[in-house]
This record gives C-alpha cells, sequence and structure tokens, in this order.
C-alpha cells in the first residue's frame, strides 16, 4: 500500500513538471551569434560570438553541409572550441565551385544550445584575391613588370587569370588603366623616356572580382641623364667647334699665304726674264716691249716691281725712241 502511494505522488510530480531532474533539461544555453565564414586567397576561416549570459565554461561545436550530401559532418579541431576562437575550414571546403554552410552550437556538460547557421559561402565567389608580388623596371619608352600571382593565383590558373594595371604619371598625376590576361612578364609600351610611373596591379578571375590591389611600385621609363653630364657633353661639343673654326681658319690663311707667295715669284721670273731679255738686245718673237710693259701695269705690284729694276726702266725708253 505505501509502495502504491508513493507511486501516486511521483507520477503527479511529473504530470505537474516538478521533478527535480526535468527543471535542469528544461533550460537551455543561449544560441551563438554573427556566425560568419571570412575568405581571403581561398583561407576559409569560420568566426562567432557567443550568445548573451553564456557560461564561460561554454564549449562551441562546428558542422558543416554540404548540398550535394544532405547532411551535417563535424569539424575536426572545431568540436570543442571556446569564445573567441575561429574554425579553420580551408581543408573541409575541397570543392571550389560548390556551395557550403556552417552552423555552431554551444553547450556544456549538461546543457545545449540551438544551432545558429552561416549564409551560404562559395570558395571562388566568395574568396578575396590578395595583391600579387610585382617589380618593375625602365626598358627605354615602356616599362618591364615581373608578375606573381599570390598562393591562391596558382589554384585558380584554371579559370583565367586578368591583371588590371592603374598606371599613374608621377610628374603630373596623369594616370590610366589597362587589363591584360596574366603572364610572367609583361610590357607597357608608348610611354615618355626618362620618366617616372607608378603602377599598381590587381588581380581578377573571371567569377570573381573581389581583390586587394598591390602598393605602387615605380620605376623610370629609362635611366635620367644626371645634369653635369649635359654640361660636360655641351663642353666637350663647343671645344670641338672652336677646334673647327681654327683648322678652317689656318687652311684658308695657309691658302692665302700661298697664293701671295706664287704670285711674288711669277713677277719675280718675270722681271728676270725682261732682264734676259734686255742682254739679248731683243724680246722672244710675238711679245715686244709694248707689250710686256701693258702686262705688268696689269698686275697690282707691278709699279713696284719696275720701280726696284732700274734696267727695265731704260730698256722702255730705249725702245720709245727707237
Amino acid at each position: 500500500m505505501g509502495l502504491w502511494i508513493l507511486l501516486v505522488l511521483l507520477l503527479q510530480q511529473l504530470h505537474l513538471g516538478n521533478a527535480p531532474w526535468t527543471e535542469a533539461v528544461s533550460v537551455s544555453l543561449p544560441a551563438p551569434s554573427n556566425v560568419s565564414i571570412s575568405s581571403f586567397n581561398m583561407e576559409h576561416m569560420l568566426s562567432f560570438l557567443p550568445g548573451p549570459d553564456t557560461p564561460d565554461s561554454s564549449r562551441f561545436a562546428v558542422e558543416v553541409l554540404r548540398p550535394s550530401r544532405k547532411s551535417w559532418r563535424a569539424v575536426a579541431g572545431c568540436s570543442e572550441l571556446t569564445a573567441g576562437q575561429t574554425c579553420n575550414l580551408t581543408r573541409v571546403f575541397k570543392e571550389p565551385s560548390d556551395r557550403y554552410t556552417a552552423r555552431v552550437q554551444a553547450f556544456t556538460a549538461g546543457q545545449k544550445s540551438d544551432w545558429t547557421e552561416s549564409a551560404a559561402f562559395q570558395p571562388l565567389l566568395d574568396t578575396v584575391l590578395g595583391p600579387p608580388d610585382v617589380s618593375v623596371s625602365g626598358c627605354g619608352n615602356c616599362l618591364l613588370l615581373q608578375v606573381r600571382p599570390p598562393s591562391v593565383g596558382m589554384l585558380l590558373m584554371d579559370h583565367y587569370i586578368d591583371l588590371v594595371f592603374e598606371v599613374k604619371r608621377t610628374r603630373d598625376g596623369a594616370q590610366f588603366s589597362l587589363t591584360r590576361q596574366y603572364q610572367e612578364e609583361m610590357v607597357i609600351s608608348y610611354l615618355q623616356s626618362g620618366v617616372e610611373y607608378c603602377v599598381t596591379v590587381t588581380v581578377k578571375t573571371l567569377f570573381n572580382d573581389k581583390s586587394v590591389p598591390s602598393d605602387p611600385y615605380c620605376a623610370f621609363t629609362s635611366p635620367p641623364e644626371p645634369a653635369h653630364s649635359l654640361s660636360v657633353v655641351y663642353g666637350l661639343l663647343g671645344a670641338f667647334c672652336a677646334l673647327g673654326f681654327v683648322l678652317i681658319g689656318s687652311v684658308v690663311y695657309g691658302g692665302q699665304l700661298s697664293f701671295r707667295l706664287l704670285r711674288r715669284r711669277l713677277l719675280t721670273t718675270m722681271s728676270y726674264f725682261l732682264l734676259k731679255v734686255q742682254d739679248g738686245g731683243a724680246a722672244p718673237p710675238g711679245l715686244s716691249g709694248d707689250t710686256l710693259s701693258t702686262l705688268l701695269h696689269k698686275e697690282g705690284s707691278a709699279d713696284c716691281l719696275l720701280t726696284d729694276h732700274r734696267p727695265v726702266q731704260t730698256l722702255r725708253s730705249s725702245s720709245e725712241e727707237d
């Protein structure tokens, strides 16, 4: 009889919900909040915040759903996270083109919270592409660029990588942009020689335009000439010009001097010839004294020559008398 009474009392307590163990089970933990997945260069990280009034002793578990499998799967290494920790999902999201969903649950030894899901995530579309490694050098009127995409670039090579170049002239800020398909060596042509340009490179793919541009890389199209070298060049040019004028003057002066000497020798020879004629008593055939006198007067120095040679004057007087 006593056992039946005790059993009835227990059933009444269960019906009224006053059993001590049922009260502990009915209380649940706050669900986590702000569950999100961030990705940079195809490295995917899940983060979350504990719900309000979540005990410090709480732990958190992460599960992932792939639509093709239609079942949640626990993530190894993310089954007992503490508040503030993140979960690396890079190895879990193996297919870049698939869509994934993650969820987080808080739990203690005797309590659990509801699951909080993240937004759908597709690695290939939602990852952010980092800046490439760039080196720039001048090549006359162009720039030569050595470009290496980030590590994720090798994974995305099959998905058509494009490079966007923002070229800015340092002198006046003039700029332009161009897009080219990825190559290890690229040339930007038709630039001004001896001018500094700065280049910023951004990586984009056919399916993803979320990217971070690189820092500006600056270089001169061709090495600028030092100022002192121009003065040296101008000095050498002036020296060569002066030397040329000296040589030309020497040639001209020497030619005039030679002509004067030749003229003087010619007149001396003619005077000597006239003296011979005087000694012989007659001029050569076809050349009389009047003819010689006329020729001598046509020369600019004939009077001086006749003044110096007195016998010639005597010869002219005797011929006039005859």
